[in-house]
């Protein structure tokens, strides 16, 4: 009599299973809140070092030479404007006739601005008034080789030339400045070129006798460097890099400072951004524009507006310029404010939950004040930062993270629903059908079933236990079944190949056993003798041919190859023709083994040839192997399919069990190669496909 259940055992693993589940809940939101908190303590932490650090990074930028100058040009309303405005730098002049200083003081500085992919202009004056009231313009453009104007010359279109206007309180300054090579230099058409700009006033253009401005000066170098090189370039024509230099001598701005009234001696000029300078870099001839800065589209380079990406979000940034006591004088030069958090409106939950959270010297504002000191004056940087904006972002993170709890709370659930009412409701359901099962299997006696007594008891885990027991019983019993079934199967092949065998045989009585040229019936009846004596009896056509021993004699491969050449028309293969030495070639092969290697090759080419042309076969022998090359031509293979032709089973052919190819031909001729100590290979040729047979030589 089976021992009495206890009223509780059924329940055991119900109860541990829901506590287990309460638990994990309870758990997994006890961590979202404690990492919550720890969170908001390192993200506090980490903003007072990051707001510390987003002042010191724009201070430094600012004291940079860059910075300088966009503190001493704020941004103006007509900034937009066509045109180049003067900038003022941070630099008391420029040294324009010295070529290393001027590009590294324009480079420091920033003054650069950008017109296409390989042009830039920078115009600007210094900060010292007493270096003369000079306007500073510098360039760089690539262009071909220069062209010097000849001193004395007065046409000036012939030569690469320099036009700047100066507008400024009404009036225009214009003036053209052509480029002249100075002698003494190092010829050869890839030499460095040095050579000044000699200016002229643009309304004597053309008239003879024109004498240069005294003031005007200026500079242009260009590199003997190619920027483009190329194999048989044009030193004449490749664009190489030029840069120029020039001081523009503008009267009113020297009045404004050596005039006879003191109180005119204002600098920098108070209308600086009303001034506009217009710089057109022409090319021999007329109007060959190479370089215009009233074109639109150009570059603006580094300004105050750019230091907004560097504020994190809630952070205010004013700029404002300090008089002679120490103090604002004037309105702010700039306002900026960093980016608006993305705070989800219908997250405002969490960041409430957030700000309950205790955290140390929470809520308290932040304030940093940096002072730049320039040629001009100094700056105050007022930097000011809200760290309630941790609570913001925070409760992004907290979005995303109250996702990923839900989803652990809500796995949990379904996990508990699965278990309860998939499982062990089931399992209660199964009971009466496991107890069948194990009558049933007890009442057969079998011995041979596998022994599960440990996994048996009184809960649900013991019952599953049984049911596994005569699962795997009965999957023991399909398998013998089977094993059986294959069995026959193999007995059936075997009576069928016996009952092929039998009329084969007479027909070898009826045609004669030798298979030389004059009894071609003979020999192919040998194959399908042969053939059958491969598929006698195996599991499959590849363990088959895997698995067969070839009878490997001396053959003569050049009398073989003509043989097979002449008979090919009558397996429907027409136009083959055979190339090769008269003399014998003995080989190590199994005659009827290479016949069916070489017949598939045949079938193939004669498969995928163009209409019209031949498949040659040619002989090629060495000292201790001969090499047998079928060609075809027509389409080659493809380089992803050629390494896996051999394969069996590949076969390009649709339906190709239906037309009898089964991509076994080149499966067999590999394997029989291989067991008569041969290789062969597949290579595309220019105009189609050649496969490649090699065999050991014989004994000569």
């Amino acid at each position: 009599m089976a021992p009495q259940r206890r009223w509780f055992a059924p329940y055991r693993l119900r109860i541990l299973l829901r506590a287990a589940f309460l638990l994990l809940a309870l758990a997994t939101l006890g961590l979202a809140v404690s990492v919550l908190q720890q969170e908001k303590q390192l993200s506090y932490t980490s903003y007072q070092a990051s707001f510390r650090k987003t002042g010191e990074q724009i201070s430094a930028t600012l004291r940079h030479p860059a910075g300088q100058l966009a503190l001493l040009n704020p941004p103006l309303a007509g900034a937009s404007a066509p045109g180049l405005r003067p900038l003022l730098l941070p630099f008391p002049a420029l040294d324009f006739d010295d070529q290393q200083k001027v590009q590294q003081a324009v480079a420091m500085s920033g003054c650069m601005r950008q017109f296409g992919p390989s042009a830039s202009l920078c115009a600007a004056i210094g900060n010292n008034p007493w270096a003369g009231g000079f306007i500073y313009v510098a360039g760089s453009v690539d262009l071909a080789r220069l062209v010097s104007h000849r001193s004395g010359d007065e046409v000036l279109n012939q030569s690469h030339r320099v036009r700047i206007k100066v507008s400024l309180r009404g009036r225009t300054y214009q003036w053209v400045a052509p480029f002249e090579e100075e002698p003494r230099q190092p010829g050869g058409p890839y030499a460095p070129l040095r050579g000044r700009l000699t200016g002229f006033n643009a309304a004597d253009e053309g008239r003879k006798h024109t004498r240069p401005v005294k003031d005007f000066r200026g500079w242009m170098w260009q590199n003997a460097q190619c920027n483009a090189p190329a194999a048989g370039a044009n030193p004449a024509t490749c664009p190489r890099n030029a840069f120029f230099s020039v001081r523009l001598p503008v009267s009113v701005l020297q009045e404004d400072l050596f005039g006879d009234d003191s109180a005119r001696r204002v600098w920098p000029p108070a209308d600086l951004d009303q001034i506009r300078v217009s710089v057109v870099l022409l090319a021999p001839g007329e109007n060959a524009v190479v370089l215009d800065s009233d074109q639109t589209g150009a570059a603006s380079g580094f300004s105050l507006a750019d230091l907004a990406p560097m504020l994190l979000p809630g952070e205010t940034l004013r700029i404002e310029k300090v008089g002679s006591a120490g103090a604002a004088t004037t309105p702010a030069l700039v306002k900026l404010a960093g980016a608006s958090g993305t705070e989800d409106a219908s997250q405002h939950f969490l960041t409430a939950l957030i700000r309950r959270l205790p955290v140390d010297t929470y809520d308290t504002p932040l304030t940093a004040t940096h002072r730049i000191a320039t040629p001009l004056g100094s700056y105050d940087l007022v930097l000011a930062g809200d760290v309630r904006s941790v609570s913001q972002s925070l409760s992004v993170v907290a979005s995303r993270m109250a996702w990923f709890v839900g989803a652990m709370l809500l796995a949990l659930m379904l996990a508990w629903l699965a278990i309860e009412i998939g499982i062990i409701s089931r399992i209660k359901e199964l009971i009466e059908r496991a107890d069948s099962v194990a009558r049933t299997v007890k009442e057969r006696g079998d011995a041979s079933q596998p022994d599960l007594s440990d996994l048996r008891g009184e809960d649900e885990l013991g019952v599953l236990a049984t049911c596994l027991h005569d699962l795997l019983r009965r999957v023991r019993e399909d398998v013998e079944r089977e094993a059986i079934r294959a069995e026959q199967e193999r007995d059936m092949w075997h009576a069928v190949g016996h009952e092929i065998m039998s009329p084969l045989q007479s027909l070898i009585a009826l045609h004669g056993t030798e298979g030389g040229d004059g009894n071609q019936s003979a020999r192919y009846v040998l194959r399908m003798q042969q053939a059958i004596r491969v598929l006698y009896g195996r599991a499959s056509p590849s363990e088959a041919f895997q698995s067969t021993v070839l009878q490997v004699t001396e053959v003569d491969l050049t009398a073989f190859l003509r043989n097979v050449a002449a008979n090919a028309p009558c397996a429907g293969i027409t136009d083959v023709v055979f190339h090769g030495a008269p003399q014998a070639v003995l080989v190590r092969a199994d005659e009827y083994s290479l016949e069916d290697v070489v017949t598939h090759v045949l079938v193939n080419a004669q498969r995928y040839r163009l209409p019209g042309t031949s498949i040659d076969i040619t002989l090629d022998t060495s000292e201790t192997s001969a090499g047998v090359t079928i060609a075809n031509r027509g389409p080659t293979i493809a380089a992803d399919v050629i390494g896996t032709i051999f394969e069996y089973g590949v076969s390009d052919q649709e339906e190709a069990g239906a037309h009898g190819n089964r991509g076994q031909g080149l499966f067999v001729a590999r394997t029989y190669m291989a067991k008569m100590g041969g290789t062969i290979v597949a290579r595309n040729l220019d105009d189609g496909v050649a496969f490649v047979l090699t065999l050991q030589r014989g004994a000569a």
